[in-house]
């Protein structure tokens, strides 16, 4: 079951990872390709997709591109992504520096809370936090279970845009399902007055005892009727 509530942050919101975006979309017969660059005064995001998918995204910390392609399908390979990443990103803080930054308004972001698989007791899945409709890009989110946060085996994609000029990001946790346990995912955003918290409880139904009573019971008083009706039967024989 999933709800919503409005809670405290969990932490102290990090500062806004990207102040300036820069989107480039180019139509290759029926073939859509996207760049988005970002930046802020110590760091920066470069993401490169392709028909609505994340191919391939920088880790400027790790100072690597990275692969976000599933296993099963050819891969596109870009080469001197990084180099050309870390270029770009010069460009961006250089703009930042110069405040040649536009002026946008924000767009609240919109969240739900949900298993990917169906849930069964004592069997690992996955929940997810689909957060979208957002401007500017990214969201912060935050995991707890039972009240307590969690932060082993959580993740969260890189913000990916929409045709409407907002941004999404999913956050997904794994987890084993315990009868009882209570789940929630906070998303923290500058256009949010507080934290947006989605609450998602473990609710497994337990077999109940009363079709096995009523069906017991159907079946003592059935079993006496035809006891009965045989008595009367015999002893009507006799009498004739």
């Amino acid at each position: 079951a999933e709800s919503e509530v409005s809670a405290e942050p969990h932490t102290e919101m990090k500062s806004l990872l990207i102040l300036s975006w820069l989107l480039c979309v180019r139509a290759e017969g029926t073939h859509e390709s996207i760049q988005v660059l970002g930046c802020s005064a110590s760091d920066g995001v470069d993401m490169y997709g392709l028909d609505a998918e994340e191919l391939e995204y920088i880790d400027f910390k790790k100072k690597e591109a990275v692969d976000a392609q599933p296993k099963f399908v050819d891969h596109v390979e870009h080469t001197g992504f990084y180099q050309q990443a870390v270029a770009n990103l010069e460009n961006c803080k250089q703009n930042l520096r110069n405040k040649h930054v536009p002026c946008v308004c924000a767009d609240v972001p919109h969240s739900t809370i949900y298993p990917r698989d169906d849930v069964q007791l004592d069997v690992e899945n996955h929940l997810i936090c689909h957060v979208s409709g957002f401007f500017p890009a990214p969201v912060s989110v935050y995991w707890t279970r039972n009240n307590q946060n969690v932060t082993e085996g959580t993740s969260i994609n890189t913000p990916y845009p929409s045709k409407d000029g907002t941004f999404t990001q999913i956050s997904t946790l794994k987890f084993t399902p315990q009868q009882g346990d209570i789940y929630s995912c906070t998303v923290q955003h500058p256009a949010l007055e507080q934290p947006l918290t989605r609450v998602w409880d473990v609710e497994q139904d337990q077999p109940g005892i009363g079709p096995a009573v009523f069906c017991g019971l159907g079946l003592t008083v059935g079993l006496l009727g035809v006891a009965t009706g045989t008595f009367f039967l015999i002893k009507g024989n006799e009498c004739s």
